[in-house]
Parts: C-alpha cells; structure tokens; sequence
C-alpha cells in the first residue's frame, strides 16, 4: 500500500518585520523561556522578549575588535543550559602586546543570569592572531556528544588553511572548557591540537544535521564557486588549491576555476557550489518544525550578497534542488533559526528580525 500523500500547504509563506531593532545583528541563540538572545557586531549581547517585540543589552560582553568584518559573533547555549546557565560567544578578539594591531578569532564561555554575563573565560583562541579585517567564519555548533564545533576563516590569506600549524581555515572541536576531545583526527606530526577539518576559506554557517548528526557548513568561495559541505573528521576541503570559483579579476566562467574546479579524488568535494555567481551563503538551519510540513528535513541558508534566502531540498547527503526565497525583500540574511512554533526566524544586516510563518 502506498504512503498517504503529504498534507496541502496551509497557505503561503508570510514574511513580517518585527518591532524589534538590531544593531548589526549576526548571531542568535533561542531561551527556555521563549526570549532570543542576539549579537550585535559592534559588540553588544541583547535578550530579545518572546513576542518579539523588545530587546533588553546583556552587560559583560568580551571586548572585541569589529573592524571589516569582525566583532561580536555567534552565540550558542550550552546543552545543559537548564543547570548550568552557561552560553558561549564567538568574536573578534584583538591582540595585545607583540600581537597589537592584529585579531583573531576567539570564543568564550559565561554564565548567564538575567540580564548580565557571570565568569567569562576564554576557552578557545584561534592561532596566530593576524592583520585584517576579514574572514573570522566563526559559526559555534554543538555536537551530539556535547562537544564544540568552531568554524574559522582563513583571515583573507589563503594559504593558512592547508598549514596544519595554524587554526586559520579551519574547523575545530573542544569540549565546553576548552579542553580537548581524545578521538579527534590526527593531521600529523606539528599539527596543531583541536583540528576536526581543514581547507576552508570562510565557513559562516554551520548547523547539526538532525538525522545523522554530521556538521554541514556553508562557505564563501572567491569570485563564484560558494560551496555547502560536510565538514568530516580530518577531510580537507581544498582552499585555496582548488576551488569552482575563480580569482578576483580573472573572468567570471568555469575556464577560470581554481586548481581545474574538480575537487576529488585529493580533496573533500562539495555538495553544491554556486557558480559562476556568489550569494554569500552565511547562517543555516535544517528544518523540522511543525508549521511548514512540506519543509521538513529541508535546509535554509541566509545569502548576503545575493540577498535571499535559499531552500535546499535533500536526498540523503546530496542537494536534490534549491530556491531562492523572499529576495523581494532586498536584505542581506545573516542568520536563520527555527522558532518553537516552526516559523523561521531571518536576521538582517540593516538591523531586522524576519519572521516567516503562515
């Protein structure tokens, strides 16, 4: 007998500003309670109301260096938020001392309590701090076994992501103090602890796969060539030695594409990669919420430079379809989350909070 038909779409898919009003919002991180907490890269922490309506600042934020494309990131809860009040926030950490004038990417962890930050400890510090303002990637995802997926851009240089000494273009896994997981991949003799993945350029979206548990994460690629990946333990994913995308200046076609285009058989290939123009594909969630029945399983990723937000249909671990979704609206969509009701959730760069629903 076959399976019964999928329910009729209730209706369309709506899309409505919130009263709410961000500063530069880039990261946001669901409560018990039903409030949001939202980072603003300029470096302030706010608790949005339930209804969406008001935001409230959280004081002891890091201090961070928002220059280019840095400040104050992600954020994440802890798994056993309920008793332990602890969150974590991704940032732009500027250097001190013979690192003066340089930045890094960093994460601290600290305990939420109304309205303020308790005990912020620096739990992770990517290496070396350098010059520039771009590519800090710096999604934070929590693993089934409680440890801390950090995704790290490459800082604009390149060549770091394949330097197994270093952090940049990278992704790392910790435990929750910082500490290191025992079954991480091994790259090597003079490799640098923590690494889960590397050859990236600037991952800025990454969510848990909820069936399989694996990490995806979205990455800007050069001029073209923005890939969807699975990020798996200790695969190399090719920055800056092949890429679908060209260098800057060069032609725009596929006769430009980095190292020949084709990833495999050296390098982890892509599950879709946009070519030959970039969206910038930034915050991403999978979805499994009861108010789109017909988006279950499906795939939301924000897109900054082409405005929109992109719908990725799935069978298994490939991209079976994709659409561009609400570019009407002419904003840049910096992060996407699930609500508890199941409508989406869109943060903006002008500084909006999107709510999608029907």
């Amino acid at each position: 007998m076959q399976a019964p038909p999928p329910p009729a779409p209730a209706g369309p898919a709506t899309v409505t500003a919130q009263a709410v009003r961000l500063d530069s919002p880039w990261g946001m991180a669901p409560l018990p309670d039903g409030s949001w907490l939202v980072t603003q890269r300029r470096g302030s922490l706010v608790r949005v109301a339930a209804n969406l309506g008001s935001s409230q600042p959280v004081s002891g934020a890091p201090v961070v260096d928002s220059n280019g494309q840095g400040g104050l990131l992600d954020v994440a809860l802890d798994p056993d938020f309920a008793t332990t009040g602890h969150i974590y926030l991704s940032y732009a950490e500027p250097g001190s001392g013979a690192e003066a004038g340089k930045a890094g990417t960093a994460v601290a962890r600290a305990r939420l309590v109304g309205t303020a930050l308790q005990d912020v400890t620096v739990i992770f510090r990517q290496a070396p701090k350098v010059s520039g303002g771009g590519h800090y990637g710096s999604r934070l995802v929590f693993a089934r076994d409680k440890t801390l997926f950090i995704t790290l851009g490459e800082r604009q240089l390149g060549n770091p992501a394949q330097d197994v000494a270093q952090t940049l273009g990278k992704v790392v896994r910790v435990n929750r103090d910082g500490s290191l997981p025992a079954d991480n991949p091994s790259f090597g003799a003079g490799a640098r602890p923590g690494l889960w993945s590397i050859g990236h350029r600037n991952p800025q979206g990454a969510a848990l796969h909820p069936a399989s548990g694996d990490l995806w994460v979205s990455e800007h690629g050069s001029q073209g060539g923005d890939e969807i990946n699975i990020a798996r333990a200790g695969a190399n994913y090719g920055w800056p030695l092949v890429s679908y995308g060209c260098n800057y200046g060069d032609p725009v076609g596929t006769a430009c594409a980095i190292g020949g285009g084709t990833h495999a058989p050296r390098y982890a290939e892509p599950l879709t990669t946009w070519v030959p123009t970039s969206v910038a594909p930034a915050g991403m969630a999978f979805y499994a919420g009861a108010m789109f029945p017909e988006w279950q399983g499906n795939l939301f990723v924000g897109a900054l430079a082409g405005q929109a937000l992109w719908r990725l249909t799935l069978a298994g671990d490939t991209v079976a379809s994709r659409e561009a979704l609400f570019a009407s609206q002419n904003e840049r969509i910096r992060d996407v989350d699930v609500a508890p009701d199941g409508a989406l959730l869109l943060l903006t760069d002008s500084g909006k909070l999107l709510r999608v629903a029907r």
